[in-house]
């Protein structure tokens, strides 16, 4: 069958490649064709268009790129129309995803959603819409369901492809040595994958650096970017940005300072105790807190409805809060121990791998029924 993919952003990429990885098991002629990134191109198939030139994040962002964002829907659109495939998959990107599901329900396209739009913390009439474009949603969260279904829909609760990443992976029994961190404590800084969200947090993180000199401060380095972009903050700070390494470097981290995203739930996953930091355009800040209707932004949090973490949010996310917080996540050896003890909490709600697989193969079965 032929598959159309589109996914916006980094982690959307790490869950469609797995995605495809496992329809390719299911369906051996599965053709793919896919808006998405580095990972699911390794996976095979045609790459239209890379999430770098996709992802704006807030209200302020999106409007001031709205132009480049309707090109990209635009583009999205006919290039569906002409391929015309069997199953078209949307990941998660719901601001751009639910036009092309509402496009596509229009052109008799049935509309896969894998990674539910986050409908529940702001504006839950969208539910309505998602009911009317939308075949089969599949969840990763475990109170979506019942979120769902208080607004009368069914759908799939699949398990979290986090697990699947995070089970297969295989360290680098070389990582520490091939990268000089030999004897040293390592503070992991995850600081997004957007422009907006590096422009904004990565400098206050690195000022934090400065404040625990017996640490080594390691950078997850984006895909979509390069060693040299990250140069304009470094200025000669002795900190290493790598790449593909996200994972081997929470594998050996004693603390992480965290963006706001699937990262925090990725540092919980490595039981890396974390700080999670938030900062953007104040105009898309405060119209954010005016509709938002949660009260954590971190998965960590949201997951088991608890502070597990703390968040620091905007005015609270400066250089001398997070390095308060990652002082106690260091020293204060009862304060570390009592957010492991919550990481186990967070393991349970969380369940076990398979997600990708169980999603696949749903796909497939929706599809064999049409």
């Amino acid at each position: 069958m032929k598959y159309y993919l589109v996914a916006g952003e980094a982690s959307g990429d790490l869950h469609g490649a797995n995605l495809m990885k496992e329809l390719k098991k299911l369906d051996q002629q599965a053709e793919f064709r896919y808006f998405g990134g580095d990972l699911m191109q390794a996976e095979g198939g045609t790459l239209v268009k890379h999430y770098a030139d996709m992802a704006f994040m807030g209200f302020f962002e999106v409007a001031i790129n709205l132009r480049t964002i309707l090109k990209n829907l635009a583009a999205c659109k006919a290039d569906i129309a002409q391929y015309q495939p069997d199953v078209l998959i949307l990941i998660d990107f719901p601001g751009f995803n639910l036009k092309i599901a509402a496009f596509a329900k229009e052109n008799n396209l049935p509309v896969n959603y894998y990674i539910s739009p986050k409908v529940w913390a702001w504006n839950q009439k969208r539910v309505l819409k998602i009911k009317r474009i939308v075949d089969h949603l599949f969840c990763i969260l475990p109170f979506e369901v019942d979120f769902y279904k208080e607004w009368g829909m069914e759908v799939d609760y699949v398990g979290n492809p986090l697990l699947d990443a995070v089970a297969a992976f295989n360290p680098d029994p070389h990582f520490l040595e091939k990268n000089n961190l030999i004897d040293k404590k390592i503070i992991a800084l995850l600081p997004g994958s957007r422009k907006q969200e590096i422009s904004y947090l990565l400098p206050d993180m690195l000022a934090v650096a400065d404040r625990f000199p017996d640490c080594q401060f390691v950078i997850a380095g984006a895909p979509s970017f390069t060693a040299d972009y990250y140069q304009q903050y470094l200025k000669g700070k002795a900190i290493p940005v790598l790449f593909d390494a996200t994972y081997d470097i929470l594998n050996n981290a004693q603390a992480a300072v965290v963006a706001s995203g699937t990262a925090t739930l990725e540092a919980a996953l490595f039981n890396v105790p974390q700080v999670v930091v938030y900062k953007g355009n104040p105009i898309s800040i405060n119209i954010a807190r005016m509709v938002i209707k949660i009260n954590y932004i971190s998965l960590v949090n949201l997951i088991v409805n608890k502070g597990i973490v703390k968040e620091l949010i905007q005015d609270d996310c400066k250089p001398a809060t997070i390095g308060a917080e990652l002082g106690l996540i260091l020293n204060n050896t009862e304060y570390r121990q009592t957010m492991l003890v919550n990481y186990d909490k967070l393991d349970e709600k969380m369940g076990l791998p398979g997600a990708s697989a169980k999603t696949a193969a749903l796909i497939l079965k929706y599809a064999a029924k049409k």
